[in-house]
């Protein structure tokens, strides 16, 4: 499962890329710009799929104040 989200995810990404670089050439190309906000949204959803099952897809994916609970490395047992 893991897997094919990832394929899925890439797929998504590779076509927003390539829509994005013919868009730079036919800016007023108006199919061109709602199947990159189709690909876009698809995107969007599978990423979330995917944090929500294995956790974040990039360092940045997820905003969490986790590291800062207890206990530091130096409040363990071993350092008293």
């Amino acid at each position: 499962m893991k897997e094919k989200l990832l394929k899925r995810l890439s797929a998504a990404q590779f076509a927003m890329y390539e829509l994005r670089l013919f868009l730079d050439t036919h800016p007023d190309n108006a199919d061109a710009l709602a199947m990159l906000e189709k690909y876009q949204s698809k995107y969007d959803a599978l990423k979330k799929e995917y944090e929500e099952q294995f956790g974040p897809l990039t360092l940045n994916g997820f905003n969490s104040d986790d590291w800062l609970k207890d206990p530091w490395p130096w409040d363990n047992e071993f350092n008293n």
